[in-house]
């Protein structure tokens, strides 16, 4: 039996595993089993703590529900930072970490509130990855029969943002899955829609590479600031309100991103671990 923590930001929850004192193995169907809301421990990610080297104080491995492994996670981010701390794996309060796209420095309050430098976001077509001849504001595709106007931009992960009317009305559930597993994004892409409601506001909801819609994404909320940053329609700070709560994004359109918002303990527990 292995010993894991549930932790939640804003709706997006995750399983956290410590593999700094027990050597923690995983495949794909296990990170599902683990995953699964009805015969695992449920959650949209799952995070393995690991020991770090000279240049960080950990690694932070990041797993999908589909059982994916993948290189950024912004709420999940937050999390780990109280996580390292609660279970005694760290006294520091501000922390290096590497995932297996990003160098991340978190820095965690009295009350819980984290900060994490995101580093730079990318706009670079080979860098989110995205097929596209040259580097746009917006490109255009065809996508669950549908052309349709969007946005790309990497925060250690691809995300492509498109902007909508009214937030209640994104066609999520229907334009999600096709943009996400489109051939433009070699490496599949999350899908943010955001609603501009102001210079320091932003609506979004999330459909997320390899679990599906979820109540929050920090590098999603990260994209679209970024992606209207860029484009001059919000300011330098912006409150990024999803559906399960709000963070806050500052970036002045040039060097590192910055994302603060808050990461709860939701209970502790075990469960078998073993890999057939």
């Amino acid at each position: 039996m292995a010993a894991f923590t549930k932790m939640q930001s804003l709706g997006n929850d995750f399983i956290m595993l410590d593999g700094i004192r027990h050597a923690v193995r995983l495949d794909s169907a296990t990170v599902r089993r683990l995953a699964d809301r009805h015969t695992g421990v449920g959650c949209d990610q799952l995070i393995v703590a690991e020991p770090g080297d000279d240049s960080v104080d950990f690694h932070m491995r990041i797993f999908n529900a589909d059982g994916s492994e993948v290189g950024q996670c912004g709420n999940g981010a937050r999390c780990f930072a109280r996580y390292l701390i609660e279970s005694g794996l760290t006294a520091k309060r501000r922390l290096r970490v590497r995932t297996q796209t990003s160098h991340l420095t978190l820095e965690a309050d009295d009350d819980w509130q984290v900060s994490v430098e995101m580093g730079i976001p990318q706009f670079e077509p080979d860098d989110i990855p995205f097929r596209a001849p040259a580097r746009a504001r917006e490109y255009q595709l065809l996508a669950g029969g549908e052309s349709i106007r969007l946005a790309v931009a990497s925060i250690g992960n691809p995300h492509a943002v498109l902007r909508v009317d009214q937030i209640a009305n994104a066609p999520v559930s229907r334009l999600g899955p096709a943009i996400e597993q489109h051939p433009d994004f070699p490496q599949r892409t999350n899908v943010g829609f955001a609603e501009i409601t102001g210079r320091r506001h932003l609506r979004l909801r999330v459909w997320e590479r390899g679990v599906g819609e979820t109540r929050a994404c920090g590098s999603g909320a990260c994209a679209a600031m970024a992606v209207y940053r860029d484009e001059g329609l919000v300011d330098d700070v912006v409150q990024v309100e999803l559906t399960g709560g709000v963070v806050e994004v500052n970036w002045p359109g040039t060097g590192t991103l910055h994302m603060r918002g808050p990461a709860e303990t939701v209970f502790r527990g075990e469960i078998e671990l073993a890999v057939p």
